[in-house]
Protein backbone atom coordinates (compact mmCIF):
# COMPACT_ATOMS: atom_id res chain seq x y z
CA UNK A 1 0.00 0.00 0.00
CA UNK A 2 1.40 3.38 -1.02
CA UNK A 3 2.19 5.87 1.78
CA UNK A 4 0.02 8.95 2.15
CA UNK A 5 0.76 12.66 2.51
CA UNK A 6 -1.89 15.08 3.76
CA UNK A 7 -1.63 18.81 3.06
CA UNK A 8 -3.62 20.80 5.62
CA UNK A 9 -3.91 24.48 4.73
CA UNK A 10 -6.15 27.34 5.79
CA UNK A 11 -7.60 28.64 2.51
CA UNK A 12 -7.89 27.70 -1.17
CA UNK A 13 -4.58 28.65 -2.89
CA UNK A 14 -2.42 28.30 0.26
CA UNK A 15 -1.27 24.82 -0.76
CA UNK A 16 -0.29 26.10 -4.18
CA UNK A 17 1.82 28.94 -2.79
CA UNK A 18 4.05 26.98 -0.42
CA UNK A 19 3.40 23.22 -0.61
CA UNK A 20 2.46 22.08 -4.12
CA UNK A 21 6.00 21.52 -5.38
CA UNK A 22 6.75 19.15 -2.52
CA UNK A 23 3.44 17.37 -3.13
CA UNK A 24 4.31 16.97 -6.81
CA UNK A 25 7.66 15.44 -5.87
CA UNK A 26 6.00 12.89 -3.59
CA UNK A 27 3.27 12.07 -6.09
CA UNK A 28 5.96 11.36 -8.70
CA UNK A 29 7.35 8.75 -6.28
CA UNK A 30 3.97 7.05 -5.90
CA UNK A 31 2.68 8.69 -2.73
CA UNK A 32 -1.07 9.14 -2.30
CA UNK A 33 -1.72 12.86 -1.86
CA UNK A 34 -4.62 14.43 0.05
CA UNK A 35 -5.67 18.07 -0.31
CA UNK A 36 -7.52 19.80 2.55
CA UNK A 37 -8.29 23.48 3.11
CA UNK A 38 -9.97 23.99 6.47
CA UNK A 39 -11.80 27.17 5.40
CA UNK A 40 -13.91 27.69 2.29
CA UNK A 41 -12.39 30.97 1.06
CA UNK A 42 -15.64 32.92 1.44
CA UNK A 43 -13.93 36.18 2.46
CA UNK A 44 -11.63 36.37 -0.55
CA UNK A 45 -13.74 38.91 -2.43
CA UNK A 46 -15.04 42.46 -2.44
CA UNK A 47 -17.88 41.82 -4.88
CA UNK A 48 -19.45 38.40 -4.21
CA UNK A 49 -21.66 37.28 -1.35
CA UNK A 50 -20.41 34.73 1.15
CA UNK A 51 -22.30 31.96 -0.60
CA UNK A 52 -21.21 32.99 -4.09
CA UNK A 53 -17.57 33.29 -3.14
CA UNK A 54 -17.52 29.97 -1.28
CA UNK A 55 -19.07 28.24 -4.30
CA UNK A 56 -16.55 29.74 -6.73
CA UNK A 57 -13.59 28.93 -4.55
CA UNK A 58 -14.81 25.38 -3.96
CA UNK A 59 -14.80 24.78 -7.71
CA UNK A 60 -11.33 26.31 -8.01
CA UNK A 61 -9.91 24.19 -5.20
CA UNK A 62 -11.43 21.03 -6.62
CA UNK A 63 -9.91 21.82 -10.01
CA UNK A 64 -6.49 22.36 -8.44
CA UNK A 65 -6.67 19.10 -6.50
CA UNK A 66 -7.66 17.23 -9.66
CA UNK A 67 -4.79 18.77 -11.62
CA UNK A 68 -2.45 17.86 -8.78
CA UNK A 69 -3.79 14.28 -8.76
CA UNK A 70 -4.67 14.58 -5.08
CA UNK A 71 -7.80 13.46 -3.24
CA UNK A 72 -9.91 16.49 -2.34
CA UNK A 73 -11.41 16.90 1.14
CA UNK A 74 -14.07 19.64 1.54
CA UNK A 75 -13.63 22.62 3.88
CA UNK A 76 -15.33 22.66 7.27
CA UNK A 77 -15.77 26.37 8.10
CA UNK A 78 -15.76 29.94 6.82
CA UNK A 79 -12.69 32.16 6.50
CA UNK A 80 -11.62 33.86 9.74
CA UNK A 81 -13.46 31.13 11.67
CA UNK A 82 -10.61 28.63 11.95
CA UNK A 83 -10.58 28.39 15.72
CA UNK A 84 -8.52 26.17 17.97
CA UNK A 85 -11.61 24.85 19.68
CA UNK A 86 -13.02 21.42 20.47
CA UNK A 87 -15.48 21.13 17.53
CA UNK A 88 -12.81 22.06 14.96
CA UNK A 89 -10.18 19.90 16.65
CA UNK A 90 -12.54 16.92 16.48
CA UNK A 91 -13.23 17.43 12.76
CA UNK A 92 -9.58 17.75 11.78
CA UNK A 93 -8.78 14.70 13.94
CA UNK A 94 -11.35 12.69 12.03
CA UNK A 95 -9.71 13.45 8.70
CA UNK A 96 -6.22 12.59 9.93
CA UNK A 97 -7.46 9.30 11.37
CA UNK A 98 -9.28 8.49 8.13
CA UNK A 99 -6.31 9.26 5.86
CA UNK A 100 -3.62 7.82 8.18
CA UNK A 101 -0.80 9.85 6.59
CA UNK A 102 2.87 9.33 7.25
CA UNK A 103 3.43 13.00 6.39
CA UNK A 104 1.38 16.10 7.19
CA UNK A 105 2.32 19.34 5.45
CA UNK A 106 0.90 22.48 7.02
CA UNK A 107 1.49 26.15 7.77
CA UNK A 108 4.17 27.68 9.95
CA UNK A 109 3.30 27.92 13.64
CA UNK A 110 4.04 31.66 13.46
CA UNK A 111 2.47 33.13 10.34
CA UNK A 112 0.98 36.41 9.23
CA UNK A 113 -2.63 35.68 10.18
CA UNK A 114 -4.45 33.61 12.78
CA UNK A 115 -6.20 31.31 10.29
CA UNK A 116 -2.75 30.05 9.27
CA UNK A 117 -1.47 29.77 12.83
CA UNK A 118 -4.57 27.95 14.05
CA UNK A 119 -4.43 25.58 11.09
CA UNK A 120 -0.88 24.61 12.07
CA UNK A 121 -1.96 24.03 15.68
CA UNK A 122 -4.95 21.95 14.57
CA UNK A 123 -2.76 19.81 12.30
CA UNK A 124 -0.28 19.14 15.10
CA UNK A 125 -3.07 18.32 17.56
CA UNK A 126 -4.72 15.89 15.15
CA UNK A 127 -1.41 14.14 14.57
CA UNK A 128 -0.64 14.01 18.31
CA UNK A 129 -4.08 12.59 19.24
CA UNK A 130 -4.27 10.09 16.38
CA UNK A 131 -3.82 7.08 18.67
CA UNK A 132 -5.91 8.21 21.66
CA UNK A 133 -9.22 6.30 21.71
CA UNK A 134 -10.51 8.42 24.59
CA UNK A 135 -10.37 11.48 22.34
CA UNK A 136 -13.38 11.19 20.05
CA UNK A 137 -13.16 12.65 16.58
CA UNK A 138 -16.16 14.00 14.66
CA UNK A 139 -17.26 11.87 12.96
CA UNK A 140 -15.79 9.03 14.97
CA UNK A 141 -12.89 7.34 13.21
CA UNK A 142 -10.60 4.49 14.19
CA UNK A 143 -7.34 5.51 15.84
CA UNK A 144 -3.93 4.52 14.50
CA UNK A 145 -0.50 4.33 16.12
CA UNK A 146 2.01 4.43 13.28
CA UNK A 147 4.67 7.15 13.32
CA UNK A 148 3.72 10.44 11.71
CA UNK A 149 5.81 13.48 10.77
CA UNK A 150 4.53 17.05 10.61
CA UNK A 151 6.36 19.62 8.49
CA UNK A 152 5.77 23.37 8.61
CA UNK A 153 5.99 25.43 5.42
CA UNK A 154 7.52 28.86 5.21
CA UNK A 155 5.26 31.62 6.58
CA UNK A 156 3.68 33.88 4.01
CA UNK A 157 6.26 36.44 2.91
CA UNK A 158 9.02 34.30 4.46
CA UNK A 159 8.67 36.50 7.53
CA UNK A 160 7.20 36.22 11.02
CA UNK A 161 4.27 38.48 11.96
CA UNK A 162 6.83 40.91 13.40
CA UNK A 163 8.71 41.00 10.08
CA UNK A 164 11.65 38.83 11.07
CA UNK A 165 13.09 36.73 8.22
CA UNK A 166 12.60 32.96 8.55
CA UNK A 167 15.14 30.46 7.27
CA UNK A 168 13.77 26.91 6.95
CA UNK A 169 15.42 23.77 8.26
CA UNK A 170 15.69 22.32 4.76
CA UNK A 171 14.77 23.02 1.15
CA UNK A 172 13.02 21.07 -1.60
CA UNK A 173 14.11 22.04 -5.10
CA UNK A 174 11.13 23.21 -7.20
CA UNK A 175 13.11 24.81 -10.04
CA UNK A 176 11.81 22.42 -12.70
CA UNK A 177 8.26 22.50 -11.29
CA UNK A 178 7.46 26.20 -11.44
CA UNK A 179 5.39 25.98 -14.61
CA UNK A 180 3.29 23.22 -13.00
CA UNK A 181 2.99 25.20 -9.76
CA UNK A 182 1.86 28.18 -11.81
CA UNK A 183 -0.86 26.13 -13.53
CA UNK A 184 -2.08 24.88 -10.15
CA UNK A 185 -2.27 28.42 -8.78
CA UNK A 186 -4.00 29.62 -11.97
CA UNK A 187 -6.94 27.40 -10.96
CA UNK A 188 -7.68 30.03 -8.29
CA UNK A 189 -8.45 32.76 -10.81
CA UNK A 190 -10.87 34.59 -8.50
CA UNK A 191 -7.96 35.56 -6.26
CA UNK A 192 -6.04 37.63 -8.81
CA UNK A 193 -8.05 40.81 -8.22
CA UNK A 194 -8.68 40.15 -4.52
CA UNK A 195 -5.02 39.67 -3.59
CA UNK A 196 -4.07 42.76 -5.56
CA UNK A 197 -6.67 44.89 -3.79
CA UNK A 198 -6.24 43.44 -0.29
CA UNK A 199 -2.51 42.71 -0.08
CA UNK A 200 -0.91 44.66 -2.90
CA UNK A 201 -0.05 41.60 -4.97
CA UNK A 202 -0.09 42.97 -8.52
CA UNK A 203 0.04 39.39 -9.78
CA UNK A 204 -0.47 36.49 -7.40
CA UNK A 205 1.35 34.23 -9.86
CA UNK A 206 4.41 36.48 -9.82
CA UNK A 207 4.24 36.74 -6.04
CA UNK A 208 4.33 32.95 -5.74
CA UNK A 209 7.36 32.81 -8.05
CA UNK A 210 9.11 35.59 -6.15
CA UNK A 211 8.60 33.90 -2.78
CA UNK A 212 9.85 30.56 -4.11
CA UNK A 213 12.84 32.36 -5.63
CA UNK A 214 13.60 33.97 -2.27
CA UNK A 215 13.58 30.55 -0.60
CA UNK A 216 15.79 29.21 -3.38
CA UNK A 217 18.23 32.03 -2.75
CA UNK A 218 18.31 31.14 0.95
CA UNK A 219 19.41 27.64 0.00
CA UNK A 220 22.43 28.93 -1.89
CA UNK A 221 21.91 26.16 -4.43
CA UNK A 222 18.42 26.10 -5.95
CA UNK A 223 16.86 28.72 -8.21
CA UNK A 224 13.41 28.04 -6.73
CA UNK A 225 12.56 26.07 -3.61
CA UNK A 226 10.00 25.35 -0.92
CA UNK A 227 11.25 25.53 2.65
CA UNK A 228 10.30 23.18 5.48
CA UNK A 229 10.87 22.81 9.20
CA UNK A 230 9.99 19.52 10.88
CA UNK A 231 7.92 19.54 14.05
CA UNK A 232 9.43 17.98 17.15
CA UNK A 233 8.98 14.19 17.03
CA UNK A 234 7.77 13.81 20.63
CA UNK A 235 4.25 12.40 20.63
CA UNK A 236 4.41 11.86 16.88
CA UNK A 237 7.15 9.28 16.28
CA UNK A 238 9.17 6.87 18.37
CA UNK A 239 12.43 7.78 16.65
CA UNK A 240 14.09 11.18 16.73
CA UNK A 241 15.38 10.61 13.22
CA UNK A 242 11.98 9.71 11.70
CA UNK A 243 11.97 11.92 8.60
CA UNK A 244 9.95 10.37 5.76
CA UNK A 245 9.97 13.57 3.71
CA UNK A 246 13.74 13.90 3.83
CA UNK A 247 14.26 10.21 3.13
CA UNK A 248 11.87 10.18 0.16
CA UNK A 249 13.15 13.42 -1.41
CA UNK A 250 16.86 13.12 -0.63
CA UNK A 251 17.63 13.56 -4.36
CA UNK A 252 16.21 17.11 -4.39
CA UNK A 253 16.65 18.18 -0.78
CA UNK A 254 19.18 20.41 0.92
CA UNK A 255 19.52 20.67 4.70
CA UNK A 256 21.39 23.63 6.11
CA UNK A 257 24.23 22.79 8.48
CA UNK A 258 23.32 23.35 12.11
Amino acid sequence: MSPSVLAIAAHPDDIEFTMSGTLLRLIELGWNAHYFNIANGCCGTQTMTVEECAAVRLQEAQAAAKLLSAEFHPPICNDLEIFYDKPTMAKVSALVRRVKPQIILTHAMSDYMEDHQNTARLAVFAAFSRGMPNWTSSPKEQTFFEDIAVYHAQPHGNRTPTNQPVTPEFFIDTSDLMSRKRKLLECHASQNTWLDESQGMSSYLQTMSDLNAEVGQMSGRFEFAEGWTQHLHLGLAARTEFDPLGESLSHCRLRLKS
